[in-house]
Parts: C-alpha cells; sequence; structure tokens
C-alpha cells in the first residue's frame, strides 16, 4: 500500500498572471512564500501559504488553452477550503463583488458550502467546518 502523508500542492495556470495573483493574495488571503519569473519559460511561480503551509502554486504562460472548468465536468471538480463561518465568507466576497452562488447544505453532513469562480471560473469551494 502507497503511504501519502498529505497533500503538498494544488498548481493553477492562469490565463491573467496580475488578476490571478491580486485574487489569491488580496481576496483568499493567501500569504506569498516566493515569486520566481523564469525567462526560458516567459512564466512566473507564485508559491502561496495558507496559514503558512505551502498550498498553491500559481503559474503563468504565454497563451495556455482553455479548459471546461465547471463542478461537474470531467478532471478535477474543484478546490476547497474549509472556513468557520460561512456567512462571513459570503458577506466579504460579496463586498468585493465575487459572484457567490447560492449557500447549499451537505446532505451527508449537514453541513453548509458555496461556490465562486476564481479569475479564470475555476470553481472554488468554501465549506463550513
Amino acid at each position: 500500500m502507497l503511504s501519502l502523508n498529505k497533500v503538498h500542492h494544488i498548481a493553477i495556470i492562469c490565463s491573467d498572471y496580475d488578476k490571478s495573483k491580486l485574487f489569491y493574495t488580496e481576496i483568499l488571503g493567501l500569504t506569498i512564500i516566493r515569486e520566481i519569473y523564469r525567462e526560458e519559460r516567459q512564466s512566473y511561480k507564485l508559491d502561496l501559504a495558507l496559514n503558512g503551509e505551502y498550498i498553491v502554486e500559481l503559474f503563468s504562460f504565454p497563451n495556455p488553452p482553455a479548459r471546461t472548468s465547471r463542478p461537474e465536468a470531467a478532471g478535477m471538480r474543484h478546490l476547497a477550503f474549509e472556513v468557520s463561518n460561512l456567512d462571513e465568507v459570503v458577506s466579504f466576497l460579496m463586498s468585493k463583488k465575487i459572484d457567490c452562488e447560492a449557500i447549499r447544505v451537505d446532505e451527508f453532513t449537514g453541513k453548509q458550502f458555496t461556490f465562486i469562480a476564481d479569475p479564470d471560473d475555476l470553481p472554488i469551494e468554501f465549506y463550513e467546518r
């Protein structure tokens, strides 16, 4: 049996680096660990942390192809963050003019959750603990 410790990071390729950098740092509140520009690839690599733990790699590449990204599309479904108070999260996001789906309730756990989209329309879930 394979012995995994934890998820190390999630890698995201964005179409507009500055817009995505602002979203992930100023809206979601992730902190920058390091930012590197790789001249040979014409690409930025931004390492981001949540509560001091490395979690997201944000990449820019010239002209990346579009990808279907709705939660029900094939492939990775979404990126989910646990939150303590979903109503506060939704209020904050709406104050930043970010559309939130209606709050739903997980039929198995009874917990509330909602989705937003990042600047490239990638689905992000907020799940109340």
